[in-house]
């Protein structure tokens, strides 16, 4: 028994670690994209980002013998995926290069609350009044963060917020995506979508792609590989400890995304987002936390 409780502490401390290094990568994704679209087109960016990312992905698929389509890619959920998955890059790109880094970031971990929430109004997943309580107070962090109607509000840091949704659908339909489609498959068709959100906002700019230099090749070159790496992290993070325990470390991100921020951009942390990101991490700790009481009682 003893021996038993050791491996899974072991096995924990693993996937925590995996967790923390994609978190860390995830940061260093951004911050590359933010670099990028500083100097290219945003419409470009994802272009060449979702490219280069469907090509790692692809590389994957075939290695292990999948096929790069069977018939769950136009599947309702996966379709309702793509979607989400569409809108949550663009807004997301967006923001990351209009808004400071650490404020995308912040208003990125209520993420895990609008899919808490969405699994109880879709699937009719049960939540209790204490886990809609956290929700709330959550939502709250962001409404902190955003500050509207006051001086320091900005329309633009409503990028960020229809990003997080964005990503929430995506999550969503992903528990609804056929149990064909293996990790590698789903990140081939999420990469494919980020081209077609790319393409989709460059013809409405209606700006011309521009070649870009070495520096910027480096910049977009480094955020797929991040990307893909950061992703790998993640499987392989739920793959190696209890969800339960893992899945608290995904905050960590936070905390990179506002050192790369602080770091790299010359951001500020104001008290807003101090106490914003405080709610939100508290609320998401908690409902993570009360689902493995509910869990362990069933």
């Amino acid at each position: 028994m003893t021996h038993h409780i050791a491996t899974d502490r072991k096995a924990n401390l693993a996937g925590s670690a995996w967790m923390i290094a994609a978190m860390a990568v995830f940061a260093i994704e951004d911050a590359l994209i933010k670099a990028a679209s500083t100097m290219l087109p945003v419409g470009e960016v994802l272009v060449l980002f979702g490219l280069g990312g469907a090509l790692a992905f692809a590389f994957v698929a075939l290695i292990n013998k999948q096929p790069l389509y069977n018939p769950g890619v136009v599947s309702r959920p996966m379709l309702i995926r793509v979607v989400f998955e569409v809108s949550g890059r663009l807004f997301y790109v967006l923001a990351l290069s209009l808004i400071p880094l650490s404020a995308v970031t912040v208003i990125l971990q209520a993420t895990p609350l609008v899919v808490v929430a969405g699994a109880a109004v879709v699937f009719g997943e049960k939540v209790g009044w204490r886990r809609w309580t956290a929700i709330f107070l959550g939502l709250a962090g962001v409404v902190v963060i955003i500050q509207p109607g006051t001086d320091g509000f900005s329309m633009l840091s409503l990028l960020a917020v229809l990003g997080m949704l964005g990503f929430a659908g995506r999550d969503l339909a992903s528990r609804a995506a056929p149990a064909t489609m293996s990790t590698a498959i789903l990140g081939l068709y999420g990469f494919i979508s980020i081209i077609v959100a790319g393409g989709l906002y460059s013809a409405w700019q209606g700006v011309a792609f521009v070649m870009p230099d070495a520096r910027i090749s480096l910049y977009v070159l480094g955020a797929v590989l991040a990307g893909v790496t950061a992703y790998s992290c993640l499987m392989k993070a739920m793959r190696t400890g209890e969800v339960s325990a893992v899945t608290p470390f995904r905050y960590s991100r936070l905390l990179f995304g506002i050192a790369l921020g602080i770091v790299l951009f010359g951001e500020r942390l104001s008290l807003a987002m101090v106490v914003g990101s405080g709610l939100i991490v508290v609320s998401g700790l908690f409902i993570l936390w009360r689902g493995r009481q509910v869990s362990g009682r069933t």
